[in-house]
């Protein structure tokens, strides 16, 4: 099992003031050091607040693509980029370099968006937001897996957009983060991997959740096998009087080993945890946990 960590792209530690760059590529640095499988950012344009110009997280590409250059083995992945903030074929472009800068460490988590006011804030239509995806979706993969697409849809259009040939070209892989019907139809069409978030301990809402992915792979004639299962989870520090019904897990490292474990006897092959506060002491742990589950 991979375990990754969500980078704080935005207010984390300090309300209305987030991290520079800086401090989030050592945070990363020391997360690769310390053994750490997989970082993440997340793509918002603004927070809760939207009214505060300082409630904005930082552009997650713009992010990833720095930390493509000063990484050296560490996977590094978007959960989630939303479609309708740039051009599908252009992001397919974008995908294929940052592929090329990391050496094939990009994990392209893609969905449809759902924060209503950045959409307002920027001007980005609202409306038809899983029919708009889905043409995203299938323009962005099969440049990236074909070398072209061409596709007259409603809300996206490409004709012939072509990704630059290169020796040893590598797709990167695809994530979809989904829950709904539609959105589980196109993740078993389209995906490599599924994300669903965030949680503790296993709960029967991602049971549900999961076997309506697994009922979407057999109705196309896919294999559910072939489709990788991950799972965001929040970890907090740890408490002795914790409570079991809190959502965030709070608990030491063999406590968050233990419950790594109960997911991956859930079929996950990879948990991101989006750690609160994002400190390196909180890192440590995760990497502790990360060491006692894989003895």
């Amino acid at each position: 099992m991979r375990i990754g960590l969500i980078l704080p792209m935005g207010d984390e530690l300090e309300p209305g003031v987030p991290l520079p760059y800086a401090e989030i590529r050592a945070l990363t640095l020391h997360a690769e050091a310390a053994g750490l499988d997989a970082v993440w950012t997340y793509d918002h344009l603004v927070g809760d607040k939207p009214e505060s110009s300082a409630d904005s997280p930082w552009e997650a590409w713009s992010v990833l693509t720095a930390l493509a250059e000063a990484t050296e083995r560490i996977s590094l992945g978007v959960l989630v980029l939303a479609t309708p903030f740039r051009n599908p074929g252009v992001l397919a472009r974008m995908a294929d370099t940052v592929q090329d800068i990391s050496n094939n460490r990009l994990v392209l988590g893609l969905g449809a968006g759902w924060h209503l006011p950045e959409f307002t804030a920027f001007g980005i239509p609202f409306k038809q937001r899983v029919s708009s995806f889905a043409e995203a979706l299938e323009i962005t993969t099969t440049m990236l897996r074909d070398g072209r697409a061409t596709l007259n849809g409603q809300h996206n259009q490409a004709d012939e957009a072509p990704i630059r040939d290169r020796p040893g070209r590598k797709a990167p892989e695809i994530l979809v983060a989904s829950k709904g019907p539609r959105m589980l139809e196109l993740t078993a069409k389209y995906a490599d991997t599924w994300n669903l978030a965030w949680f503790g301990q296993p709960t029967e809402r991602y049971l549900d959740v999961n076997n309506a992915l697994t009922q979407a792979c057999e109705k196309i004639g896919r294999d559910p096998a072939t489709l990788r299962r991950t799972v965001g989870l929040l970890v907090g520090e740890p408490k002795s009087d914790a409570d079991e019904n809190d959502r965030t897990l709070r608990g030491d490292a063999a406590f968050l080993a233990e419950t790594f474990a109960k997911w991956e006897a859930e079929g996950i092959s990879e948990i991101v945890c989006s750690t609160e506060p994002s400190t390196t002491k909180l890192v440590d742990l995760v990497a502790e946990a990360t060491a006692l589950l894989k003895r």
